[in-house]
């Protein structure tokens, strides 16, 4: 049987990206000395890979599809379909930032002080265009790691990905300007694309996985309320569409259904039990398909 080959990001995004196809319905096993992981689908072939490679070996055909960041896409220059934006990271659910970053007491405050300096950073080609579009002619040297150490021995600022911020801080670095926002993206061989059957299993998979996603911060709260306390309760509940209101086998009594953000339950609760919901339950989704 022929099979997509798919590339998925090994390193700080492997863990995070195999629980969203977890979620989305793909059980990946990984064994610790292969990077060829099994898949309980038999029209796909996966490997694990470093997502700085992946664009190129989807454009070269080598992989059909394949996860990696907007910073490496256009770090490579790939020429790729994009069938989804994934909007996750190594340690939450939003995007990372190429930030430029200087010593704390460094005399450079600005971009434009920036001209004749020496920077480091993994991403030569994206920094370079940025100074470029900026009229800043600057040393841009690539650098192979431990990059926040740097400056100011070997460099004058650094570009680097951050999700927090936290190691920046860390190393006594402040950010000057943000190169771009970058986030995970679903990328296609654009002959891989042609071919239906692919493309059809490409979608049903950038489906999934937008659902997957959506549902990590959504919940579902259920809860009883009188017919009297309907009204009051429903001015509360922000949802997808509406809530869905159920009748109980008792008279006056109803169930109402919504989806909403997890991050508003702790403060939504107290306020539901006090104005008449009763029986309050929160479950987690696995995908929502809007």
């Amino acid at each position: 049987m022929e099979k997509l080959k798919l590339g998925l990001p090994a390193g700080s995004l492997q863990n995070t990206t195999l629980e969203i196809f977890k979620k989305a319905g793909f059980n990946i096993y990984v064994n610790e000395r292969s990077y060829f992981p099994h898949v309980d689908d038999e029209e796909l072939e996966c490997i694990l890979i470093r997502a700085q490679e992946i664009p190129r070996y989807v454009q070269s055909g080598v992989l059909d599809a394949g996860i990696s960041g907007k910073d490496w896409i256009m770090e490579t220059g790939a020429d790729v379909l994009e069938a989804a934006e994934l909007v996750y990271a190594k340690q939450g659910f939003r995007p990372i930032k190429l930030v430029l970053a200087v010593p704390e007491d460094s005399e450079i405050k600005h971009i434009k002080d920036l001209q004749g300096k020496k920077i480091a950073t993994e991403l030569v080609e994206v920094t370079k265009e940025f100074l470029r579009r900026n009229n800043i002619q600057a040393c841009v040297e690539f650098s192979w790691g431990a990059t926040e150490v740097k400056p100011p021995a070997l460099v004058d600022a650094i570009a680097e990905l951050t999700e927090t911020g936290r190691s920046l801080k860390a190393n006594n670095l402040r950010v000057i300007e943000t190169i771009l926002e970058s986030t995970p993206r679903f990328i296609v061989n654009r002959e891989s694309w042609k071919v239906e059957w692919k493309k059809y299993k490409i979608e049903q998979i950038a489906t999934l996985l937008k659902g997957a996603l959506l549902a990590e911060r959504k919940v579902v709260l259920k809860m009883n309320v009188s017919t009297e306390n309907l009204p009051k309760v429903l001015s509360l509940l922000p949802a997808l569409r509406k809530p869905t209101i159920s009748n109980l086998h008792e008279e006056s009594w109803v169930a109402v259904e919504t989806v909403i953000d997890e991050k508003t339950v702790r403060e939504l609760v107290y306020k539901l039990k006090e104005a008449g919901a009763e029986g309050i339950i929160e479950y987690s989704l696995n995908k929502i398909i809007p």
